[in-house]
């Protein structure tokens, strides 16, 4: 398989002694594992991170083999790594998509809704304006793998209904979406929802 797409980079993982194994997601061809090589250097360091939009190209080289990719940025999240609250709804976002969705299985419907998650993340003022959308995201991708009826939350629904109903929500990501593999993925979301109570203080 050859592949040329805008693709979502949802996961980086060190491999080997300069490369990566990178999890991405694209709108035809859903998520895609590829190898970076030269994943260390300089040049692609501010490309690896979580969140941002890339052109990729993926080749395979055997049936055995991981494809190997090539990417080039397109929109980068570098900007949002500062911010707490930024950096922990693109960090759990990318990641719950990385560790959820089965690779080879197109969900255009949750490209454009991660895409626009993160641009809300990036560009509204504060948590306030993109925690909706968040919740909205996470019901979507259960609806989406199987799990759930759940749609996007009232708009007249309070800041502390909204923080109980992502306590429900993440219930169900944990007992079901990620019941074999919680670890990592859920501490990022209790980290995420630590910070997010602290604005109702």
């Amino acid at each position: 398989m050859n592949l040329r797409a805008l693709a979502i980079l949802c996961s980086v993982r060190a491999h080997g002694e300069h490369g990566a194994i990178v999890r991405l997601l694209t709108s035809e061809q859903g998520l895609q594992a590829a190898y970076i090589p030269g994943a260390k250097g300089r040049d692609l360091r501010p490309v690896l991170i979580p969140g941002n939009i890339v052109d990729v190209e993926i080749r395979t080289r055997a049936a055995s083999q991981l494809p190997t990719a090539r990417l080039e940025l397109v929109t980068s999240r570098g900007p949002w790594l500062g911010e707490p609250l930024a950096s922990g709804g693109i960090s759990w976002a990318t990641a719950l998509t990385a560790a959820a969705l089965p690779e080879g299985h197109p969900y255009a419907a949750l490209y454009e809704a991660l895409a626009a998650l993160l641009d809300a993340i990036c560009h509204a003022p504060s948590a306030r304006g993109w925690a909706r959308a968040l919740v909205g995201y996470e019901a979507l991708l259960l609806r989406e793998v199987g799990y759930g009826l759940a749609g996007m939350p009232p708009t007249e629904e309070s800041w502390s209904q909204l923080i109980e109903r992502l306590d429900r929500q993440g219930r169900a990501i944990g007992n079901r979406l990620l019941a074999d593999r919680t670890g990592d993925v859920m501490g990022l979301r209790t980290i995420l929802l630590d910070r997010l109570r602290r604005i109702e203080r």
